[in-house]
């Protein structure tokens, strides 16, 4: 099992080239509300040399498909072909509040911007007939997508976000990796197992698929201490929107957390942020962060590559610390690898 870094973008290059030095496998970028991926993604580009890079996520309804592929070939040409596309439909309440979008048929809708991506990373000029999106939209094809970015690598890897088992099944399917978030290792289990079905649905194995849950990182003796650095994450996201349409907050119910969930929630919608991080529920944190001493630490590394997790994400960007803490986190978390003894060799 390898490390993967999910970066801030504040010190996001520096972070970067440190996890690299550790010998991190990929940096990701996030996308919310606090900054996009791409622009961060293009400053760490041209300040590493080996490691991947990766978005985490880009979101669908953000961008056209025609866009998101210009990107991704940007991305990987100025990189030297170091970038993974992750892409993940987002929230139906920010899908809806910050791009006006509408989040009907998530699942179709991926699979048609997949297709768009992939074919414009193949080359030549893109027509398309589908649901839900259509190339050239008036059919008339004066100006049909085609992107000439040099080089261009048309195997360029597509990771999905995924939650639900439908579409974990469909990353399987259409994608050659996958990213979680929230996720313990039973889950990651579980996971995997939907990632197999996918892939078997086009007569392929998880023989270089990609399983990467990232997760909330605090690395300490004192672990309740270590929960309450990233307790803010946690509320922040089982916070936004409606919480019966709240992937973050399905996760936690489906852990036994209910009641605790809705108090975090009410807080959040009442403008009670500190006392919302108060209220998640420590045993939720551990089961879904790596928090705690290293020793420990080590131990649930363990338990996610038994589970079959060939990436593990380390969310330094979850933590309430500044980037010294960050990179304190980084090296922490590479010497729990190797105690573990599932790092690669």
């Amino acid at each position: 099992m390898k490390l993967a870094v999910n970066l801030v973008y504040q010190d996001a290059a520096l972070l970067a080239r440190a996890a690299e030095e550790l010998g991190y496998a990929i940096a990701l970028a996030p996308e919310g509300y606090r900054s996009d991926a791409a622009s961060v993604l293009g400053l760490v580009a041209g300040r590493t040399e080996r490691i991947g890079l990766a978005s985490g996520v880009m979101q669908i309804p953000a961008r056209t498909p025609g866009l998101a592929a210009l990107t991704a070939a940007t991305l990987d040409a100025v990189s030297g072909g170091r970038f993974r596309l992750g892409l993940g439909v987002s929230n139906p309440e920010v899908s809806d509040g910050w791009y006006g979008v509408a989040f009907d048929h998530p699942l179709q809708r991926t699979r048609e911007y997949v297709e768009i991506v992939r074919a414009a990373l193949r080359g030549g000029p893109v027509r398309y007939e589908g649901r839900h999106f259509r190339l050239p939209r008036d059919g008339a094809g004066s100006a049909p997508l085609h992107v000439l970015t040099e080089p261009v690598r048309p195997d360029l890897p597509i990771y999905l976000a995924a939650v639900g088992p439908r579409n974990l099944r469909l990353a399987g399917e259409i994608a050659d990796g996958w990213i979680g978030v929230f996720t313990s290792p039973e889950l990651a289990a579980r996971a995997v197992a939907h990632l197999r079905e996918g892939r078997a649905v086009v007569g392929r194995t998880l023989d270089g698929f990609e399983a990467m849950p990232c997760l909330p990182t605090a690395i300490m003796d004192d672990t309740a201490a270590a929960v309450d650095l990233v307790r803010g994450q946690y509320a922040y996201l089982l916070g936004i929107g409606d919480p019966e349409r709240n992937f973050y907050v399905s996760l936690a119910r489906q852990m036994g957390f209910d009641g605790a969930v809705e108090k975090v929630h009410e807080l959040v919608r009442g403008g009670d942020r500190a006392g919302a991080a108060a209220a998640v529920p420590l045993d939720f944190v551990c089961a879904t962060a790596l928090v705690g001493p290293v020793d420990r630490v080590a131990a649930r590394m363990q338990e996610y590559a038994e589970a079959g997790v060939t990436t593990l994400g380390v969310m330094v960007s979850a933590a309430a610390t500044g980037t010294d803490g960050r990179l304190e986190l980084l090296r922490l978390a590479a010497r729990a690898l190797r105690l573990s003894g599932v790092g690669e060799h």
